[in-house]
């Protein structure tokens, strides 16, 4: 079949691409925004990608089925001749999974708030640690496993990540729903996408539409701290298994500990050790999203659990832009994080601050979703902000806004210097990379700088830590 992706160039999207490719379909598509490393893994694959829209091109093309990005609406010229003379078969990125990739799949879905790329990478590594020759579609950029897809053993698992935003503009279900799960890795749950869910209930909603979705014989695997999670999972029709610190958990981490290099713990299944794990990520939270992925990925797998061992977890490289280490001198460190989220964003800070002792902690915050640049963010941001020495606060992205009230980002530097953090709101991005420019100079103080954007600083990243040589 001949499949055209408009918004080829997402990391979804293109991920999804190089996937249909490798099944034997001929895959095309189009972007406005075409840039590495995105665009040179499908050229090398062999995918044509055209830039910006056209109807007489998408007429000559005469695909037989047009997947639409969630990023496109009403407007768009291709979307509209779609519309117009139905002429064309149009899908949405969900549906076309579905239909192509996870029919007859045993499906591990990994949904919540936070982790899923993380979560999603580490389920994939194990299962193919354990020879169980998994597919997957990761909607990252791991390191771990080598790329963000496979196609794997048609009868076998299938590891995608499982976002709640939703599907396309003509189909407002989430993602997630389209899946077709036998597990479910319920992580955390929060109020997110406020541009999508209208409160925390909403996106409560939205998540038990897709636990009425696993089957009897499959696994719903809940975060055993989380409320929220916890409140949806009183199932009568699957088995819930819980995970995390809580004396009641099916699989209980016990022992965490910060070190030098990143953190060790126990597993405990049922009472009995599982596993000692000692690895290069950071944080609790971590460490819960590798008890989830190692539970998930053991239920999968042909082996019972017990003759299964994630100790291959000391070998798990991670994610790009997860905690990723740009620069690493003696005196200075240099980490680019995609959080966010005020809790992904304090929940980070405390796992560094323990990590990196004696060193000054710079964060550099850009309040660019569609949740973190709304007002009603502003507390938690600042409860979160406030673990750091200084915080240097980027500019509010003011796109669609009309019906939102946005962060005032210089009343949260004002409230950080109340409670005593450094802080210091930037107008734009250039002024921010004048104050962070001496910091890339050699220093006697050790330092540690780390960047949370879902997007890039407009280049500042990149810009800076070429600056650190």
């Amino acid at each position: 079949m001949r499949i055209y992706f408009l918004g080829i160039a997402g990391t979804a999207m293109g991920n999804a691409a190089l996937l249909l490719r490798a099944m034997g379909h001929e895959v095309l598509g189009c972007d406005q925004a075409i840039y590495p490393p995105m665009s040179t893994l499908l050229e090398d694959a062999g995918i044509e990608i055209m830039q910006g829209y056209s109807v007489d091109r998408l007429q000559a093309l005469a695909p037989d089925l047009v997947v639409v990005g969630n990023a496109y609406s009403r407007g768009n010229e291709e979307v509209e001749f779609l519309l117009e003379s139905r002429s064309i078969e149009y899908t949405s990125l969900p549906d076309v999974l579905q239909r192509f990739v996870l029919s007859r799949r045993s499906n591990i879905v990994v949904t919540g708030t936070h982790g899923k790329t993380t979560t999603t990478s580490i389920t994939a590594f194990l299962l193919e640690q354990w020879s169980q020759d998994p597919g997957y579609m990761i909607g990252g950029a791991p390191i771990d496993p080598a790329r963000g897809w496979r196609e794997g053993y048609r009868g076998g698992p299938f590891v995608i990540e499982g976002d709640e935003y939703d599907s396309a503009f003509f189909d407002k279900r989430s993602k997630f729903i389209h899946y077709q799960p036998r597990v479910v890795i319920l992580n955390n749950l929060e109020f997110d996408h406020a541009d999508i869910f209208r409160d925390l209930e909403d996106v409560k909603r939205t998540f038990s539409h897709l636990l009425r979705l696993v089957p009897k014989s499959g696994y719903v695997l809940v975060n055993a701290d989380d409320e929220n999670a916890l409140s949806l999972t009183d199932l009568d029709w699957t088995t819930v298994y819980r995970v995390g610190t809580a004396h009641d958990a099916d699989l209980r981490i016990e022992n965490y500990e910060t070190t030098v290099d990143g953190s060790r713990f126990d597993l405990v299944w049922q009472g009995q050790l599982w596993a000692s794990i000692e690895w290069g990520m950071t944080g609790l939270f971590n460490a819960r999203n590798a008890a989830m992925a190692s539970l998930a990925a053991a239920l999968s797998s042909d082996e019972s659990l017990v003759n299964l061992s994630p100790s291959a977890l000391s070998r798990f490289r991670g994610v790009k832009r997860r905690q990723q280490m740009r620069v690493e001198r003696d005196d200075l460190k240099v980490i680019e994080d995609f959080g966010h989220h005020a809790t992904a964003v304090r929940d980070t800070l405390s796992a560094l601050r323990s990590r990196f002792k004696d060193t000054r902690v710079v964060a550099c915050f850009e309040p660019r979703s569609n949740t973190s640049r709304l007002e009603m963010m502003r507390e938690p941001t600042v409860a979160a902000l406030r673990l750091a020495d200084a915080a240097y606060i980027g500019a509010v992205k003011s796109r669609n806004s009309q019906g939102v009230e946005l962060m005032d980002t210089h009343s949260l530097a004002a409230s950080l210097q109340d409670v005593g953090t450094e802080a210091e709101a930037f107008d734009s991005n250039e002024a921010l990379f004048a104050k962070l420019q001496p910091l890339a100079k050699d220093g006697d103080e050790r330092t540690l700088v780390i960047f949370f954007t879902n997007g890039s600083f407009g280049g500042v990243i990149d810009r800076f830590v070429a600056e650190c040589g």
